[in-house]
């Protein structure tokens, strides 16, 4: 789970720009704003374009002909239906305004033909056409008050009060981190009261994480426990929502004994936190939650960075011979094979991640309102733009939805395990067995033989389905894999009274994602249901549900949701 994913309507998802996780975290480290800075690259791109006179020539006069048609009012170039930003009919219906729109796509258009007409090397051209959609989304006429119809309107109906209302916002927002628009009203959230509210109790901490075992709501439960490992990058509570768009809630429902990992948000005195640090706590808190169950053996579930981090905690147990002690082994949209897909890790070279790693090393951590903001510019249509007209220029409240509301509240991540994660992105360690190492040993995804569930969003933006089916092929066991409809956190939380829900399932047996896709098989609902059939298979026999939830030398320490997750 990661940084912001939603659009306004969390169903419909596109599959658009893919901004692997790598890349998020070395933009985090040095700040999104410097990618609006011209660099080499828009200097190849210039000088490209300056070597092929004729044809830049003739794009350029054929925006001047289209210029000359929209404002003869012959031109028919038009808005993509499915663009909100000129939705409203007076776009269409006013005369100047949809000459300044034409001349807005059309120049658009243009720009884009020249960056494709330049021939640049994937490098070249992912930055060139990121610098260009940023400024292509910033210049909208739809950004500009009293120009957007949706605006004047508004200041006519409120006199004015829509501008005083946003600019008072926009102050706000601007005075600290993340500086973008807000994008959920968080005013009526509240841990454990409406949000993250499953019954259970923290039965064990660490200096790096609380341990919650969930109460039991089924009198039979099955005897091998669950532990759900999240994200290092946001907040446990993804997985446990709101009651009925909780997975924790309905995996209890289904008599699983549920345990989740909820980390510390580390100080900067936890700089040296690292993968190792996260492994050996991941394997401490298998062993508590195979004892606190009275078993030997548990099923293991990573998300995310979270889902990365269990990789390598597994890989070790494989390599020391204790691979016995896990059932069944998950991970939800999680990447571990890097190779570029979407937005590459190539718009950073090695200099730039170099710098990444320094940045964070000398604060001892990254912020996560960094990363919030260094996500939002690379989507700023939807997570920019979009809420700048909603706040400031029409003086709208955003919108209360829950999961943006787990995305606004930000943790951040501790250098060690920054560079960590850069590193074994950018050399993409995990596919080539040996290269990487976990506490002292070589990781061989190849030596995981457990059975394995491996979950990706056809419309994730983080971690590119294609990239997460990689793992079916980098795994040693028996793999099924589920493709979700929508993003990244949308993808997880998917009831089964979502009428709009399906999933794909199909062979793991091709090495090509496409070509899973072309032979996978469609099948209307959640996956939720299937997930709790596989783990049924695999979690043993059902026994009497525990009264208690201190059981193998554990105490209760706290109420679920726990502490940890309200340190700010």
């Amino acid at each position: 789970g990661m940084p912001p994913t939603v659009t306004v309507d969390p169903a419909e998802g596109t599959d658009d720009l893919a901004v692997p996780l790598d890349h998020l975290l070395v933009e985090a480290a040095l700040g999104p704003l410097r990618r609006f800075a011209p660099d080499l690259s828009t200097a190849r791109l210039l000088g490209s374009l300056a070597s092929r006179p004729v044809s830049t020539g003739r794009r350029v006069g054929a925006l001047a002909a289209d210029l000359a048609a929209i404002v003869a009012g012959k031109s028919t170039v038009a808005p993509d239906r499915r663009d909100r930003r000129f939705a409203d009919e007076a776009w269409a219906k006013n005369p100047l305004l949809r000459r300044l729109v034409q001349s807005y796509l059309a120049s658009g258009a243009t720009a884009a033909q020249l960056v494709s007409d330049a021939g640049l090397g994937w490098r070249d051209a992912q930055r060139v056409e990121f610098l260009l959609d940023n400024l292509t989304e910033a210049l909208s006429p739809s950004n500009l008050p009293l120009v957007n119809p949706a605006s004047a309107k508004a200041a006519i109906d409120t006199g004015g009060a829509n501008f005083a209302r946003g600019m008072s916002a926009f102050a706000k927002d601007m005075s600290a981190k993340p500086r973008v628009p807000q994008m959920v009203d968080s005013s009526g959230f509240e841990l454990g009261r409406n949000i993250a509210v499953s019954p259970g109790a923290v039965i064990a901490r660490t200096e790096v994480f609380e341990l919650i075992r969930y109460q039991p709501s089924t009198p039979k439960v099955h005897e091998v426990p669950l532990l759900i490992v999240p994200p290092t990058i946001n907040k446990f509570y993804a997985m446990d929502l709101a009651p009925g768009r909780s997975l924790v809630e309905f995996l209890v429902g289904q008599g699983q004994q549920v345990f989740i990992i909820s980390w510390r948000n580390p100080l900067a005195h936890h700089a040296d936190w690292d993968s190792d640090t996260y492994a050996a706590e991941i394997i401490k808190a298998m062993d508590i939650t195979a004892k606190a169950a009275g078993v030997e053996k548990v099923a293991l579930t990573g998300i995310c960075s979270g889902g990365i981090l269990s990789s390598l905690a597994v890989a070790h147990l494989a390599a020391t011979d204790r691979l016995d002690r896990l059932a069944a082994f998950s991970l939800f949209v999680t990447v571990l094979d890097q190779e570029h897909a979407g937005m590459p890790a190539a718009l950073a070279g090695p200099r730039t991640t170099d710098l990444a790693k320094r940045a964070s090393r000398q604060r001892g951590f990254i912020d996560g309102r960094d990363l919030a903001e260094a996500f939002a510019w690379l989507r700023p249509g939807d997570l920019v733009w979009n809420y700048w007209v909603n706040n400031y220029l029409l003086g709208r409240r955003p919108p209360a939805f829950d999961i943006l509301f787990w995305n606004a509240d930000t943790v951040r991540m501790p250098a060690g395990l920054h560079a960590d994660f850069i590193d074994i992105a950018m050399e993409n360690r995990l596919v080539h067995a040996g290269t990487q190492t976990t506490l002292g040993t070589p990781v061989d995804l190849g030596e995981i033989t457990t059975d394995a569930y491996v979950v990706a969003g056809i419309a994730d933006h983080i971690t590119p389905w294609q990239n997460c089916y990689q793992s079916t092929q980098l795994l040693g066991g028996d793999t099924r894999f589920i493709l979700s409809t929508s993003g990244h956190i949308a993808a997880l939380v998917n009831p089964p009274n979502n009428p709009k829900a399906s999933y794909r399932d199909g062979s793991t047996s091709y090495t090509d994602a496409n070509e899973w896709l072309e032979n996978a098989e469609q099948h209307a609902g959640a996956w939720w249901p299937d997930y709790a059939a596989w783990l049924a298979a695999r979690s043993g026999a059902l026994v009497k549900a525990p009264t208690r939830l201190d059981g193998g030398g554990t105490s209760v320490l706290a109420q679920a949701p726990g502490t940890y997750v309200l340190e700010p």
